[in-house]
């Protein structure tokens, strides 16, 4: 399956299941431990509130950075992400929204 924003162009994430044991093996681990996703927002206190209240569990707890403000969490099958507003200066700024 793959799933985009509405009105994207070009943004995906292809969600493959796993079909052999090796595959299975990997569920969660797919950066060995390390955060590989990014959820931008541009309201990062509104949607980490939003999140914690519907009991996403955040493993790094909010952060301000030079480049903006980072929590890192999991997702259902274990994958770190971190949701992350940039500062306007960066570069991503104006593509995480």
């Amino acid at each position: 399956m793959v799933v985009s924003p509405p009105s994207s162009n070009g943004t995906t994430i292809l969600l493959a299941k796993a079909t052999k044991k090796v595959q299975e093996s990997f569920i969660g681990n797919q950066a060995g431990g390390r955060v590989f996703l990014f959820l931008g927002t541009d309201n990062f206190d509104r949607d980490y509130s939003e999140m914690v209240n519907k009991g996403v569990e955040f493993v790094r707890p909010p952060k301000v950075q030079e480049y903006g403000k980072v929590a890192v969490f999991k997702d259902l099958y274990g994958n770190l992400w971190d949701l992350i507003e940039f500062v306007p200066v960066h570069p991503m700024f104006t593509r995480a929204k």
